[in-house]
């Protein structure tokens, strides 16, 4: 039996849930949220608070989902309560970034600034005093990891200097470079 999947998850207070056939409803401070399931592999269940994932056959494909289901329930109710965020920083002489709007432009040593488009439900904010640290919030755990990976992917680390766009607690192990020659 999965150790993930058969933990229950405990519903806030302030979180609204709704089970209809195949799609669970969250609805919580910060907004709501759909998960749609397949019965044919699991079932869930409400009563006390508690919201319990099981099993409906010992099949391959349910024992994979039993964990899963259960988790991505578990994301639903932290992202409507608190949200998630990740926090990214700009490194390199010149490299800058700026909100305008829904647009992130960013300047990160191309000809030409790089305009970025913010997707519904994801907030941007910069560090009032380092420019180059921003966070990526929303309360879609997948989506605010796929904003985030996406604007790392504009300019990822390079391993000689580490300039690039970074997660804040990412380590970059830097190479040495070249040496001068030795003598002969």
């Amino acid at each position: 039996m999965s150790r993930i999947g058969k933990a229950p998850v405990t519903i806030p207070e302030a979180v609204e849930l709704t089970l209809v056939e195949g799609t669970l409803q969250v609805k919580g401070p910060k907004g709501a949220l759909t998960l749609d399931f397949d019965t044919k592999f699991v079932a869930l269940a409400q009563a006390d608070g508690l919201l319990t994932v099981t099993r409906t056959s010992d099949s391959k494909e349910a024992r994979s989902r039993h964990g899963l289901y259960r988790s991505l329930a578990a994301n639903l109710m932290e992202g409507v309560t608190n949200g998630f965020s990740k926090n990214l920083e700009i490194r390199g002489v010149g490299y800058r970034a700026a909100l305008k709007g829904k647009i992130f432009e960013l300047n990160l040593g191309f000809s030409h600034p790089v305009l970025f488009d913010i997707p519904e439900g994801i907030e941007i904010k910069q560090d009032e005093k380092n420019q180059n640290f921003f966070t990526v919030s929303g309360i879609d755990k997948q989506q605010v990891g796929e904003v985030s990976a996406n604007i790392r992917k504009l300019r990822p680390p390079e391993p000689y200097k580490g300039k690039g766009i970074r997660y804040a607690d990412e380590h970059i192990v830097q190479k040495a470079g070249k040496s001068a020659k030795k003598g002969d």
